[in-house]
């Protein structure tokens, strides 16, 4: 009997001793979890910044988580530029389109060139999932030439950014044919018209002569004829 009272006593202080605890946490999470309805003033106040990205003016036409690497002429080895996103955007007025690719969670520019009707995009030999391409790449403030590599995570988003690339490419090299053959058209134009005004002039110069010389005739013939028609002097 002693020995079931004793193990009585030694079991209920530590049942009380959680029930309190449990219970002291209880009330602290109600007293932090209470509404005193009080309001504290912020002691810096933030304004909102309108932040740009240089895209306002642009239409995503390609969107594609990736990661880009680029050549190290000088060390002769490939170096990562970072994983992000790379995307197509095409000016709402120009219609020109450019690659941007930006770093996930910096936002840095890792490359920013255009999509010229030159470039030339190439499967990466024992990889589908990558493609390299040339560029006059403008992302460091200045014009390079440079290698790129890039890799996605699947042979289909490969697939679509080197297809898309080329149709761009494409469209971007009809373009530039429409404008030469305009401005060719333009030019012959301009020579047409000008050549039609110099014989224009030309025909309102040569009667102007004509009639000087018919005129300096016509003042000839009439001082012959009064000269005829004058009498003769008597001896």
């Amino acid at each position: 009997m002693a020995s079931s009272i004793s193990a009585t006593a030694a079991s209920e202080p530590e049942h009380s001793t959680k029930e309190r605890e449990e219970e002291n946490a209880t009330s602290t999470r109600a007293a932090e979890d209470e509404d005193t309805g009080a309001q504290v003033a912020p002691i810096v106040k933030l304004e909102e910044v309108a932040v740009t990205t240089g895209e306002e003016d642009e239409e995503a036409i390609l969107d594609l988580k990736a990661k880009l690497y680029r050549f190290d002429k000088e060390g002769n080895q490939w170096k990562e530029r970072g994983v992000g996103t790379v995307k197509l955007l095409k000016h709402k007025e120009s219609a020109k389109v450019r690659l941007v690719f930006r770093q996930s969670k910096t936002l840095k520019i890792c490359a920013n060139h255009l999509v010229l009707p030159t470039i030339n995009v190439q499967e990466h030999q024992g990889n589908d999932k990558s493609c390299l391409w040339h560029a006059a790449d403008f992302a460091d403030g200045e014009l390079k030439d440079e290698l790129f590599c890039i890799r996605f995570p699947s042979v289909e988003n490969c697939k679509t950014f080197k297809e898309t690339v080329e149709e761009v490419a494409e469209t971007q090299g009809k373009k530039a044919e429409s404008k030469d053959a305009t401005d060719a058209a333009g030019l012959i134009e301009k020579l047409s018209v000008e050549d039609s005004k110099k014989e224009e002039t030309e025909k309102e110069e040569v009667p102007v002569a004509v009639k000087e010389v018919s005129k300096t005739t016509d003042d000839k013939v009439k001082a012959e004829v009064e000269k005829k028609d004058e009498p003769a002097s008597s001896a």
